[in-house]
């Protein structure tokens, strides 16, 4: 899953193809509304045996090719062979039963990839699966359409312009709301389990850093991470450095809203609080310890008073570092419990431009937790009421400020 400098292979046979791209995914099976979620940076090399699974080790296609010859006698229609070899590949992904596990189309991968660059087109959120198999809202991103349409975490997409929702896959609806810039997408939603609301929202082109700070009344330092892509790391040890040099009486972290992202970014920020070898997380596939990350020195913030603020719609990255300082008594949690996403997934390149990505381990913070469908809870719970979103209060970070401030 690192380091910074890896890169794809090129062009080679599918069964020599191997991963390219580590992911604690880090990203939820989330997908932007306009994309693809965010993955884990991660070095090319060969999948070892402990992460294969038990099944087969090559399958017999002979119904597959009697279906095709009855589509291709049968069909009334013309059939195109690239989109009947995606469906072939996204029907071996989607029959894992994983929803984490997927096929992307080479323009599905691009997009994909774009993702990490923090520029895209489209309204600006992240989508998840909540356990019932509902497409829900993970994250609007601050100061985005969607945000300021009024969508919140774990609102659920009942319909996209009039179709309903029902029975799509997070990929199906985030194909319905994407679409050309300065367009409009109604979104019906179902909000608390009893709300009905409907949304209309102005699809536009995003480009964000991923990271932002400023030092707030009371020489209190805040610093929000809305994703960990490839400037994160550049960006925080910036704002840790003037941090410093601006002698912090503490530091807000805000991971709220951050679905995950690049796992390198995730160890490098945390690294930015923790002395050289601390744990950060460990994978394990099978039960079985495979790799620990711990932190790589030059801990710019280590010793200073840090509150991190969480919320559901923190996810895979941002539980990752939120759980590290917190396990290592670096920082104290503010907000809400956190969405639970702790598996891992590998991106693997194919001959056509393609990409699948497969869960191969399962994530646990240094106190041994993995918190896959369970969260984080915060050290100090504080939810946000209706009222505090209409009038834009933020009794949370209000609260983690005050913490800083105090003795």
């Amino acid at each position: 899953m690192h380091p910074d400098s890896a890169k794809r292979t090129g062009a080679a046979s599918p069964s020599r193809k191997k991963i390219v791209k580590n992911l604690a995914l880090v990203g939820i099976a989330v997908v932007v509304f306009v994309s693809g979620l965010l993955i884990g940076n991660g070095t090319i090399g060969v999948q070892s045996a402990a992460n294969r699974s038990a099944g087969p080790e090559d399958l017999d296609y002979t119904s597959v090719e009697q279906m095709y010859d009855v589509l291709r006698s049968g069909y009334d229609g013309t059939l195109d062979q690239e989109k009947l070899l995606d469906g072939m590949k996204a029907g071996l992904a989607n029959a894992t039963g994983d929803p984490y596990t997927d096929y992307f189309s080479p323009k599905e991968a691009k997009e994909f990839n774009e993702q990490l660059t923090g520029s895209f087109t489209g309204i600006g959120a992240e989508l998840g699966e909540d356990e019932q198999g509902n497409v829900q809202v993970v994250a609007p991103i601050a100061g985005f359409p969607a945000d300021k349409a009024g969508l919140r975490p774990k609102d659920i997409i009942v319909a996209v312009d009039g179709k309903t929702t029902s029975d799509m896959s997070v990929n199906e609806v985030v194909k319905l709301i994407r679409g050309e810039k300065d367009t409009k997408v109604t979104l019906r939603i179902l909000r608390n389990n009893s709300e009905d609301v409907s949304l209309t929202i102005t699809r536009e082109e995003i480009k964000i850093p991923s990271v932002k700070w400023e030092i707030l009344e009371g020489n209190v330092g805040y610093l929000q991470i809305s994703q960990f892509g490839e400037d994160t790391v550049n960006l925080t040890q910036t704002a840790a450095q003037e941090f410093v040099e601006k002698n912090v009486a503490g530091v807000v972290l805000d991971l709220r809203g951050d679905p995950g992202g690049l796992l390198d970014a995730a160890v490098e920020v945390s690294s930015l609080w923790l002395p050289k070898g601390k744990t950060i997380l460990t994978q394990k596939t099978g039960g079985v310890t495979t790799e620990t990350y711990t932190s790589r020195g030059g801990d710019t913030l280590s010793g200073i008073k840090t509150a991190v603020l969480i919320d559901a719609g923190s996810a895979s990255a941002s539980e990752i570092v939120a759980g590290a300082l917190r396990d290592n008594k670096a920082a104290t949690l503010y907000g809400e419990k956190s969405y639970g996403k702790g598996s891992v997934q590998q991106i693997h390149n194919l001959a056509n431009g393609g990409e699948v990505k497969v869960t191969i381990a399962r994530w646990y913070r240094p106190n041994g937790q993995n918190i896959d469908k369970k969260g984080i809870k915060p050290d100090k719970e504080i939810k946000m009421s209706d009222q505090d979103y209409e009038q834009k209060r933020d009794p949370q970070k209000d609260a983690a400020v005050k913490f800083i401030k105090s003795q």
